[in-house]
Order: C-alpha cells, then structure tokens, then sequence
C-alpha cells in the first residue's frame, strides 16, 4: 500500500515489482496522471484518514482475503497530517506488518524519543510500545522540488510486538492524561484516574513527570489502574 503516490515517483518502481499493490490518493489530478501512466494500478480515491480497512481488502484476490497475510506501507506522508494517519496505523496494527515512510524530522525524532527528553511524549511511547522503530535516515530539504524549509527522515515500522498486557485503548487513555499537563508531576495529571493508593512495589513514583516514565512503566501504571477498574 502506498499512501499519496502524487504523480508517481516512488509508485512507477514499486508497481513494476509489486503489480497487486494499492495506491491511496485525493488529489483527482493526480489520479488522472496515475491512470495514464499506470492503467492497472489499483487506486482508492479517498483520504487515507476517511478510509476503511475494508476498502482495502476488496482489492485482493479473493483466496487471499483470509489467508492472514499483512500489508507493507511506503509512503511520503502529507505533513500536515503526519500525526493522525501514523495513529491509524496504530488501528490498523493487527493488518500491518511494516511501515517505511518519509515525514518531516521532527515528528519522526518524536517517535524515537527517550524519556526525559523535550520530543518525549504520547507519541513515544504509544509507537514504542506497539512496535519496533528504525530511524533509517535523514532527507535534505535540496533533494526536493521546491524544496521545503524543513529537513525530512524516513523511518521503519515494524508492526512485530505482542499488544500490551494493559490493552491498547486502556493505555491510550493513560498516556494522553498523563501528557495533557505534562510539567506538573503524575499525582495532579492522573486525579481523574486515580481514586486510590497504587501498589508499594511500583517502579515509578507519582512525584514524578510524565516524560519520565518509560514506556514500560506506562504499561505498568494502566496495569494498576485496570486493577482497580478505572480504565
């Protein structure tokens, strides 16, 4: 699957190797210049944020529907929607097995944030948590036609860990609370979560930030509160 081919770069290679590939694209004049070089390209004429999964699934041949196999993802992603396609993917997980895509650099430095750094956040440790990251490399803005004022990374997602003990929705909940005010210390960020004492062998302390957690001690924080049924 690739997500906003445009006029067909990166799309002309990869449909030569890979002929039952899908393409996702709004941009109609795009299409209209995919469909001419490409006649047989598959393409889904919709927002990547507004399709489903079963848009998808139509287009492969029907002994494979439910054969289990997963999707590969390339794609240049739209920087001003980075952020919520990458959390469909998050969705999408149990469909996916890699990712290699292209956004600006410094959403892909939040990916792979380490706590107690400035780019730490939801993002890090939702992905990290969910699955195996590599920070591939770093695109100059020159490489570009008009080039952009910012530099670029590609990174790759590999959709190859278990869910999470706590569950994901559960996790979600907690990492965003815990992030919505995240100078001030856990005991004030998770009060609409925490309705009574955590156990005495945690491995955190409520005295303690947001960014400080790692994304383990975030599993083992809803862990807690699934415990004691507050999310």
């Amino acid at each position: 699957m690739e997500i906003g081919p445009g006029t067909g770069a990166l799309t002309r290679h990869l449909f030569q190797k890979f002929p039952q590939m899908v393409a996702v694209e709004v941009d109609i004049r795009a299409i209209e210049h995919l469909y001419g070089e490409m006649p047989f390209l598959k393409i889904i004429e919709q927002d990547i944020l507004k399709v489903d999964w079963a848009s998808f699934e139509q287009h492969l041949p029907a002994e494979t529907r439910d054969s289990g196999d997963k999707w590969y993802v390339v794609g240049n992603l739209p920087y001003y929607i980075t952020s919520p396609i990458l959390f469909r993917f998050l969705e999408w997980r149990t469909k996916l097995s890699e990712a290699v895509i292209m956004m600006q650099k410094e959403v892909a430095e939040r990916l792979v944030a380490k706590p107690r750094t400035k780019a730490y956040g939801i993002l890090s440790v939702q992905f990290q948590v969910m699955c195996s990251m590599e920070y591939v490399l770093t695109v100059p803005p020159g490489v570009f036609i008009p080039p952009p004022k910012v530099e670029s990374s590609v990174v790759r997602l590999s959709f190859d860990k278990a869910e999470p003990a706590c569950g994901y929705e559960a996790l979600k909940t907690v990492v965003r609370t815990a992030f919505s005010m995240r100078r001030k210390k856990l005991s004030n960020t998770l009060k609409p979560l925490l309705k009574g004492p955590l156990p005495d062998d945690i491995s955190f302390s409520l005295d303690q930030r947001a960014e400080e957690l790692t994304p383990e001690q975030f599993v083992e924080l809803t862990l807690c509160l699934n415990q004691n049924d507050k999310v």
